[in-house]
């Protein structure tokens, strides 16, 4: 038989390779790394939550180590993703193959992406977290704790109101929902309660995805058990009729919600494909909250290591701005480094001219569209820049890309921007593949002076100010537009004592502006705030822009539609 007529070997799945590896017991893998058999709560062979006592020992032990914090932001992104994940984890074993400890952490996937749009969220190729099945289903079941707890208060608070309503509470102004994780567009606006003795009083109401529950911002920002009871006590649930907030403590939830989280604030602990030790947990989204993994396990990871490599959700505009104007300033951290994560699709994405288009023309576009594109790219490091971290652009390259492209995306980033840069190829070949991108991160880790880093806004700057900043100097826009009560909100907050905190801006990721089919870097437009409310808890207010959905919806044909699952237990179509 001709060499040409034989049948090529298949491509391996995320799945196949993560089966094929031959794991580490957690125990084993994280005792060099500073934890023994009593510190960890076990979940199976592989999985472990660290337990508080441990947590406490590690932040003592961080407060001695100068360690490094990376973090791992990206463009603009398509629908599908360009791998940010994949980078954070194959950076980190990228880093621990040339020689520094490094640890990594990064967000538990929620079920609404993963059976709507994107599938599993933990990495893929030769640059996973395993077990990756679980991480990406039910996990350690922290998800599900906080999406009852969310709903314990709101049955509580529900109970209170139709329960001769002792706290005069406002029917028409509370600001609970309850929570589901998984898109549902039919829950986003509900009536609740028949009304009469048994049905409870009727009103209108509305379920948001979990991650986008105040309750898990809450839980990404508590420092211990104690810090994480007083955020929940805080939460602003309702008003009464003189618009005075009540708050969970006023409700008496405060005690049983935070029991149910008791072991959800233990961060979980798994490895890589390549066994370097990765904290797995919490999962706010940054278009609806702030972005990123829980403080809990950054603090106990500068115990463990010394360099820790995070990411921020979506494009650097929402997650990485996030991280740095709120995560970084509640969490008294200084990033040394960003990695912005670009690849060729992205960037033709961008330089296409006319919208909608598919996936194929986007291939087709070659090195045209790609310059096009480059706008995108260069607003993203400019407003990196702002803070004064030093940025590496990782171009994670597809199999498809040909050298002429990438060739032209390291010309531009060089020669013109001034930014190291570095092909990426993680996915393909893990550690391996990603020397050129480590050592560039190194470099700019060693050259930076964490002294000079600097937030882009005064957190007791005025609230419009604070929002009309990030508005101009982030997302490019000339100016805001405060529409419905925004400007009633934002009274209403500086009167309740919300003035000096961050803002958390809720905004779509698939554009710099409030206008989803918007690519590129678009200029001469408004941003339109519709609401400002108190994430009072979690400590930042969260401005909402028209388009903001706290609640996504399943597409036309969700991810889920082709998943399976044998009867030997095997699952495809997840990765």
């Amino acid at each position: 038989m001709d060499s040409s007529d034989e049948q090529q070997e298949p491509i391996p799945t995320d799945y196949d390779i993560a089966q094929a590896t031959e794991m580490e017991p957690i125990w084993e893998l994280v005792e060099p790394w500073g934890l023994g058999l009593d510190d960890l709560q076990y979940h199976g062979e592989y999985t472990a939550k660290v337990k508080h006592h441990a947590i406490d020992r590690l932040r003592d032990r961080a407060e001695d180590n100068e360690g490094n914090l990376v973090l791992v932001t990206g463009m603009t992104p398509t629908p599908k993703g360009e791998g940010k994940t994949v980078t954070t984890v194959g950076l980190g074993q990228t880093l621990n193959h040339l020689g520094e400890d490094t640890m990594i952490a990064i967000r538990e996937p929620s079920l609404g992406p993963v059976f709507g749009v994107k599938g599993g969220a933990a990495g893929g190729g030769r640059s996973q977290v395993l077990p990756m099945e679980d991480i990406n289903l039910h996990f350690t079941g922290d998800i599900h704790a906080l999406t009852s707890a969310h709903n314990l208060i709101a049955a509580m608070l529900d109970a209170r109101l139709s329960q001769g309503n002792d706290l005069d509470i406002n029917v028409n102004d509370i600001a609970w929902k309850r929570a589901l994780d998984m898109n549902d567009r039919a829950l986003r606006e509900t009536v609740v309660g028949l009304g009469g003795e048994s049905g409870g009083t009727p009103r209108e109401g509305g379920f948001k995805l979990t991650a986008a529950s105040e309750l898990m911002a809450v839980l990404c920002l508590a420092e211990d058990l104690g810090d994480l009871k007083e955020r929940v006590a805080r939460i602003i649930v309702a008003y009464d009729t003189d618009s005075e907030p009540i708050t969970v403590d006023d409700i008496e939830a405060t005690g049983p919600a935070t029991m149910l989280l008791r072991d959800a604030l233990k961060p979980n602990i798994v490895q890589t494909i390549e066994g370097t030790p990765a904290f797995v947990h919490g999962g706010p989204f940054a278009n609806i909250a702030h972005g990123t993994n829980s403080l809990i396990a950054d603090k106990a990871a500068f115990g463990m290591g010394d360099y820790l490599v995070t990411e921020a959700g979506f494009g650097s505009d929402l997650g990485a701005e996030k991280f740095m104007n709120i995560v970084c300033r509640l969490g008294e951290m200084t990033p040394n480094a960003v990695v912005l994560v670009s690849s060729v699709r992205a960037l033709q994405y961008h330089g296409l001219e006319q919208w909608p288009v598919d996936y194929d023309e986007i291939d087709e576009s070659g090195v045209d569209a790609l310059e096009a594109g480059f706008e995108n790219l260069d607003r993203h490091v400019s407003n990196l820049q702002q803070f004064n971290v030093p940025v590496v652009v990782a171009l994670n390259r597809f199999p498809d890309d040909t050298d002429e492209e990438v060739q032209a995306v390291v010309d531009h980033c060089r020669d013109d921007l001034g930014v190291r840069v570095a092909e990426s190829e993680v996915f393909e070949n893990g550690s391996e593949g990603g020397e050129a991108l480590g050592e560039h991160v190194i470099s700019a880790v060693e050259a930076g002076d964490e002294e000079e880093f600097e937030y882009l806004y005064d957190k007791t700057a005025p609230v419009t100010e604070k929002i009309e900043t990030v508005a101009t100097e982030i997302y490019g826009a000339d100016g805001v537009k405060f529409t419905g009560s925004a400007l009633d909100d934002i009274e209403r907050m500086e009167e309740l004592g919300f003035g000096d905190v961050p803002v958390c801006m809720s905004k779509t990721f698939h554009s710099f502006s409030d206008d989803a089919s918007r690519k590129g870097a678009p200029s001469g437009w408004e941003l339109e705030i519709s609401e400002v409310y108190p994430s009072a808890g979690a400590g930042f207010l969260v401005a909402l822009t028209a388009d903001a959905l706290t609640m996504p919806g399943l597409p036309a044909r969700p991810a889920a539609a082709d998943m399976d699952i044998d009867e030997d237990g095997d699952i495809t179509g997840l990765f």
